[in-house]
């Protein structure tokens, strides 16, 4: 079988059109009842690697923490696979790695401005001799970090008097050697120098000829093994407003990062210079009318990238036809309908977050109310609408007091291009499929019962939906609503399932629920 939307090629299990059956696999940082969730604790970012081997999220206290897969890592070769007497899982699994503090809050004092120490966005770069490289950045400066093995060592079978000992503890080594003075240099517990006393050597001492049998040679000596971060390269002082998106370059050498306004070009090796290559700030900050909101480079044209606006339109550029890309190549939006504009019109519209199939072919975007699939080559219409918040329609005006209307949700794709995924609230997330006459619209709850108190949703007639040749297609794909029979009718609209990521080769799905990470497979 021939793949999806997505144009890869490759086919994964369920990708004949028929729904997945979706389970819980693992969970991170689950709370306990009646746990208090500390805000720093919260996840803002998660990431999987190219290879889906490495996991990494972001929480807004700053941090960075990695997992690995650990399935079927210990048996190396085939044979060994088919002597194992016990059964291989057949989706991902993955242990906690590690750790670190990636950024600390900060104060600008020209603008009396605090910077905030959360994890924006995590983006994995090209790994090399072994060690694996991650970008993460907060609002104003982004870093480049090495994670690598090191070997601890430790040291023994010293050179030690066990009768003599300095204050804090640690044991001083007597030698026969004798040091300017008489006296031989230590230091005390504050790191100031304290000198003892040594025994005086007469010159006329002599080694006997069997030795010193109580001298001997220090043993260094390593039995185990750690993950290390270390920050290469802090990429500071480039935007005057806040960092929505980083993007990494096919090329392994470049990336983009975007703020308000602003996109600008890096390479990996400098960080105090880089290229603006959009700007949308008007002369007169009075005439601003829209915002960048995303931004993506495609994923094998090195030259191409795309942004996302408040506006709810995408622009696709072409890095070739000048140094600064103030004209798009291909602007994707949609026409509303006559009548339909109110005064939610652009605030619903605004595109939160936009993603590139694997193939480049298509780009999925994600506004308050919708997903919509995008084909390159068509610019007219999406080719595909998933509604999302339909049901949340009446209630426009209790979003905005509360701002729960200007909350932005993320959006993946899986591997091979045929179902996308993204968020809501009640921590619920959706799941459709992109294939063309595809029925499939699933509900779940980030918990270890997803399928709780989850009613399948009913086709709905009025969703849009185009297949690839452009032709519509009113057949609905559960949309209107993910349910009532959810909590009784009533959304949480506290818990938000803002941060979703799909695994790049299997149906995996992970997704932060506050300070708990949740994985489900299919």
């Amino acid at each position: 079988m021939t793949s999806g939307v997505g144009g890869t090629g490759v086919s994964a299990p369920g990708s004949t059109g028929q729904p997945l059956e979706w389970k819980f696999s693992q969970v991170f940082g689950e709370r306990a009842a009646g746990e208090e969730v500390q805000e720093v604790d919260i996840i803002s970012a998660i990431e999987f690697d190219k290879s889906g081997e490495h996991l990494a999220t972001g929480d807004r206290g700053g941090r960075v923490v990695l997992f690995e897969r650990t399935d079927g890592k210990d048996l190396r070769s085939r044979r060994e696979l088919e002597r194992a007497d016990y059964p291989i899982p057949r989706h991902p699994e993955y242990r906690y790695s590690t750790e670190f503090q990636s950024h600390e809050p900060e104060f600008d004092y020209l603008k009396s401005l605090e910077i905030e120490e959360k994890i924006n966005k995590i983006r994995w770069c090209q790994t090399a001799n072994g060690a694996r490289f991650l970008l993460s950045t907060n609002d104003k400066t982004i870093k480049l970090w090495k994670v690598s093995e090191k070997k601890l060592k430790n040291v023994s079978n010293l050179n030690v008097d066990p009768s003599v000992r300095l204050s804090n503890g640690n044991m001083v080594g007597s030698s026969p050697v004798q040091s300017p003075k008489n006296y031989a240099p230590f230091r005390s517990m504050n790191g100031g120098a304290l000198c003892r006393a040594l025994p005086v050597i007469s010159n006329e001492f002599v080694f006997p000829p069997g030795g010193i049998p109580s001298l001997h040679l220090p043993t260094v000596w390593s039995h185990e093994t750690a993950l290390i971060a270390r920050c290469r390269r802090v990429y500071a002082n480039a935007h005057a407003y806040h960092i929505n998106s980083i993007s990494n370059n096919s090329d392994c050498e470049t990336y983009i990062s975007a703020d308000d306004l602003r996109i600008n070009l890096w390479n990996l090796e400098v960080s105090d210079q880089s290229f603006n290559i959009v700007d949308i700030k008007p002369v007169n900050m009075e005439d601003l009318t829209e915002v960048i909101t995303s931004a993506e480079f495609h994923p094998s044209h090195c030259n191409m990238l795309a942004y996302s606006s408040s506006k709810g339109t995408i622009r696709l550029l072409d890095m070739r036809q000048s140094a600064l890309c103030d004209r798009h190549a291909k602007l994707f939006e949609e026409q509303e309908a006559p009548g339909s504009r109110s005064f939610f019109t652009e605030i619903i519209a605004s595109i939160s977050d936009i993603k590139f199939a694997r193939g480049g072919r298509y780009i999925l975007s994600r506004d308050y109310m919708t997903l919509k699939l995008w084909d390159v080559n068509m610019e007219a219409a999406p080719v595909a609408t998933f509604k999302v918040h339909e049901y949340l329609r009446p209630k426009l005006c209790d979003l905005y007091e509360n701002d729960c209307i200007f909350d932005k949700f993320e959006c993946c794709l899986s591997g091979d291009g045929q179902r996308v995924a993204t968020g809501s609230y009640s921590n619920l997330f959706r799941v459709f499929g992109a294939v063309p006459g595809s029925e499939e619209a699933s509900t779940l709850e980030a918990s270890k019962s997803p399928n709780r108190r989850l009613v399948q949703t009913p086709s709905r007639s009025g969703n849009r939906l185009f297949n690839v040749r452009g032709r519509r297609d009113t057949r609905g794909r559960g949309g209107d609503s993910p349910g009532s029979e959810i909590n009784g009718g009533q959304y949480d609209f506290t818990s938000k399932l803002l941060h979703l990521a799909w695994h790049p080769v299997a149906n995996v799905i992970a997704c932060a629920a506050s300070n708990s990470l949740y994985m489900y497979y299919a």
